[in-house]
Parts: C-alpha cells; structure tokens; sequence
C-alpha cells in the first residue's frame, strides 16, 4: 500500500512520540486545516487515555473541528473500539495501525 505522504507523515510522528517517551503506544492526527498532533499514552494511577485519545484530545483543545487521518503505532493488538470510535466523531475515515517499525497492519 502505498500512503499519501502526508499520510506517512503522521506514522513518522507517531512513531518519534512513541520512541521519545518509550510508550507502549503512540499516536498522531492531522486536523482539517493540515495541522498534526502527536502524543502517547497516558497511563496514572488516576487517568489512564489511549494515545488516539490524548492526541485527539490535544487537536480540539487547539480548537480542531474535524479529523482528516489518525494513525496508531503500537506493538500490542491495535486500536481498541474507543479509539476508533473518537477518530470516527471527528469525521476521520482511516486510521492507521502501524507496528513500531511503520509497517502498517491495516
């Protein structure tokens, strides 16, 4: 498969936060005006959030309206129903699941 490049982009972001913070996971989003965020998981005694989850978290707190494309880099299963269904609400129609090498799975 080959990936629009921006498309590549935020696998390459989302694996730079996973690497960075040595995180189970890592995630990036590209908001509708070409904006990207990346984050990772957040795991507290008191507060635990996916990285698609603090990723899209961190682009509506930017004040992001909708979501063009997500992408998961993990060495676990994949994304979980939560984070599929939060990229859904903001309109994006793919998001992509990569191992920690980029290799996507899906």
């Amino acid at each position: 498969m080959t990936l629009d490049p921006e498309d590549s982009k935020i696998i390459t972001l989302a694996r730079a936060a996973r690497a960075r913070n040595d995180a189970k996971e890592g995630a990036a989003v590209r908001d509708e005006t070409g904006r990207t965020y990346s984050a990772t998981s957040v795991e507290l005694a008191s507060l635990r959030l996916s990285a698609v989850q603090v990723a899209v978290a961190m682009a509506v707190s930017s004040g992001a309206q909708s979501l063009e494309a997500a992408a998961l880099v993990t060495a676990g299963e994949g994304a979980g129903e939560a984070d599929e269904a939060v990229v859904r609400e903001l309109g994006a129609k793919t998001l992509f699941v990569a191992g920690p090498d980029g290799t996507l799975r899906n």
